[in-house]
């Protein structure tokens, strides 16, 4: 996997090379202007390329625009500390492949550029919950033929917290059960509703209302 990091903060940055390049990642690429990164991206032609969504100058919003305008057509994951349903709403809107936050575990991190490489559109768990209200927003909720009487009552509670934007890691925690078990059900979760995501899972729990508002 080759990656194109764009970014203005000149600590994170290196730091995130630093990472991503010992697990193996390739990074052909660390820049800290959009207008930069948009002209590599064009050049060094990567797989994926990782943009910080408010930058000085050309912010990132501006420069998946200018990617897309120039043909490139490799996935683009916004990378950002903003929880903000506008700004995650705004990037899937522009064409980005991801919204991830740069407070994610690592492991977390490379796992969801791999998913990106696979062809899947990922967003952080944590905004998993204001994805949904925002697509609850735009899209009247449907009756759909999905039942949820084959989820156990431990699933629906699994589920709720997914609905809430919650991390496996979280959710252990508060079940007082381990990463393994929680992944276990959440994958039970996704068969049994016929769904590829953990996003899609939370957006038909908050559409259908199934769980309490906290």
């Amino acid at each position: 996997m080759r990656i194109l990091i764009i970014d203005d903060h000149a600590l994170f940055r290196g730091g995130l090379r630093e990472l991503l390049q010992r697990r193996g990642i390739e990074v052909v690429a660390a820049v800290g202007a959009g207008d930069e990164g948009c002209r590599l991206a064009a050049e060094l032609l990567p797989d994926v390329v990782l943009l910080d969504l408010r930058m000085p100058g050309m912010d990132g919003l501006t420069a998946i625009h200018e990617l897309r305008r120039a043909g490139f057509s490799a996935p683009v994951v916004m990378l950002t500390t903003s929880h903000e349903e506008r700004d995650l709403v705004e990037s899937l809107r522009s064409g980005a492949q991801g919204y991830l936050l740069k407070d994610m575990e690592p492991d977390e991190l490379v796992s969801a550029l791999h998913d990106v490489v696979g062809g899947r559109t990922v967003v952080a768990p944590d905004m998993a919950g204001v994805l949904a209200r925002a697509l609850q927003k735009d899209t009247p909720p449907h009756p759909g033929r999905l039942s949820f009487s084959t989820l156990t009552r431990r699933e629906m509670d699994i589920l709720c917290h997914l609905a809430a934007g919650q991390s496996n890691k979280v959710i252990a925690r508060e079940l007082g059960i381990s990463d393994g078990t929680v992944k276990l059900h959440v994958k039970s979760i996704l068969r049994k509703l016929e769904v590829h995501s953990r996003v899609e899972a939370a957006v038909i729990a908050v559409e259908r209302g199934l769980c309490p508002k906290s």
